[in-house]
């Protein structure tokens, strides 16, 4: 609270602190405005956005495509329920499958919905296909895994924050080691596995980035043993990493992918999950659906946000900017006594800060780049997440990098 420099910033903090649950730890500053890659506070003072909301907002804070039809279709129609049908979703279910080359999408909401839905689609697969015995399925995860906060999405953490007095947990996952494919292999070889999800690029975890030939090679075994690949592209995916899914770095089709976040450019929650009739049609009516999911004015945003990622080569933008990014910091870091590394693809880098001591300098790195006009947060607590709107260009993205910079500069012993 002392770091609050404005007496009408402290009123909306005390705000949510009084009568908000206590379970995020915001940095002290209070928003009212956001354009393209900036975010204005209560004073006026214009920020750099290097969060994106956890990559939510790929396309810009207010994209005024996105504004456009998201007010025009809020003024016809904006639910139904899956009840009836709509005149808006099966165009965006005919769009998205042809782009990802793909039979069938289970629009969702939020993207642990997505995720939830995806491991039910595998569960169910494995019983009603590959013939596993009822209530034996099995699906195996990566350590450090993260998506979401569910029962379910937590009984596979390794993240004693996120299960730590929240059980009986659930049964069924398996937790092996990332980018190791000897582990992953000896749990395929189970008859009873029927699903192997991970992140391309994990983004909780600190973005940790597999070695080359990992996702490839993770395919080939799922293929090998008659295993679904779930790729959970939420954080990665839609142009994030450079590519427009994170697995195209090496032509890598999941069995089952997972979207999210960006598919709705920041307006509205909006996921969804794709795979082929062999997988998807496992799911007959009454089995899993969502009021929400699908609803009119989702279908007509998440259209048009992947076009605009397209149109904009938003995915082009990424990589290249991403480049320069990882370029000039690496340049700083060669001189630096207290940043290890960086790390990433396109626009998703950790900024890995040497500090093995309980002083949480990544934390206060955050709050002097709040200050200096970037807004980031640390990541599995040493590592500082850089992730801007991929409209960002390269003038303000060197803008950026000076402020960083300039700032670690002062951490340096």
């Amino acid at each position: 609270m002392n770091l609050v420099n404005s007496s009408i910033q402290g009123k909306y903090i005390e705000l949510e602190e009084t009568f908000g649950a206590h379970n995020y730890r915001p940095l002290p500053i209070v928003l009212k405005k956001g354009l393209g890659p900036f975010l204005w506070d209560l004073n006026n003072k214009k920020y750099f956005d290097f969060l994106s909301a956890y990559s939510s907002l790929n396309q810009g804070h207010c994209h005024p495509e996105l504004l456009k039809v998201l007010f025009n279709q809020a003024s016809k129609l904006t639910l139904t329920s899956r009840a009836f049908y709509n005149n808006t979703l099966g165009e965006f279910e005919e769009f998205i499958c042809s782009l990802f080359k793909y039979d069938k999408v289970l629009p969702m909401n939020s993207g642990v919905e997505a995720a939830e839905t995806a491991v039910k689609l595998a569960r169910k697969w494995g019983y009603e296909k590959k013939g596993v015995k009822m209530n034996n399925a099995k699906i195996v995860f990566p350590k450090n895994n993260f998506w979401g906060r569910s029962i379910a999405a937590i009984s596979t953490s390794t993240n004693p924050v996120a299960y730590s007095n929240f059980g009986p947990l659930l049964s069924g996952f398996e937790i092996i080691p990332y980018d190791n494919l000897n582990f992953l292999e000896e749990k395929l070889k189970n008859p009873d596995c029927v699903a192997f999800m991970l992140e391309p690029i994990q983004g909780e975890a600190g973005i940790i980035v597999p070695s080359d030939g990992y996702l490839s090679k993770a395919k080939y075994l799922c293929q090998k043993y008659n295993v679904l690949l779930i790729a959970d592209e939420i954080q990665t995916g839609l142009g994030r990493t450079g590519k427009m899914l994170a697995t195209d770095y090496e032509d890598v089709k999941p069995d089952i992918l997972v979207l999210g976040k960006a598919l709705s450019g920041g307006i509205m929650p909006i996921s969804a999950v794709l795979a082929n009739d062999d997988v998807m049609l496992c799911l007959q009516p009454g089995e899993h659906g969502s009021t929400f999911g699908g609803n009119p004015l989702s279908a007509k945003v998440a259209k048009k946000s992947i076009e605009i990622i397209i149109d904009e080569k938003l995915s082009k933008n990424a990589f290249e900017l991403g480049c320069l990014f990882r370029k000039s910091l690496d340049n700083y870091i060669s001189k630096s006594s207290i940043v290890k590394l960086i790390r990433g693809k396109g626009l998703l880098n950790g900024l890995v800060i040497d500090d093995d001591s309980k002083e949480n300098k990544a934390w206060q790195i955050c709050i002097d780049l709040m200050k200096n006009g970037v807004l980031a947060k640390p990541t599995n607590r040493n590592v500082i997440r850089f992730a801007p709107p991929l409209v960002i260009n390269k003038t303000q993205i060197q803008q950026a990098i000076v402020i960083i910079k300039s700032t670690l500069v002062k951490f340096e012993q």
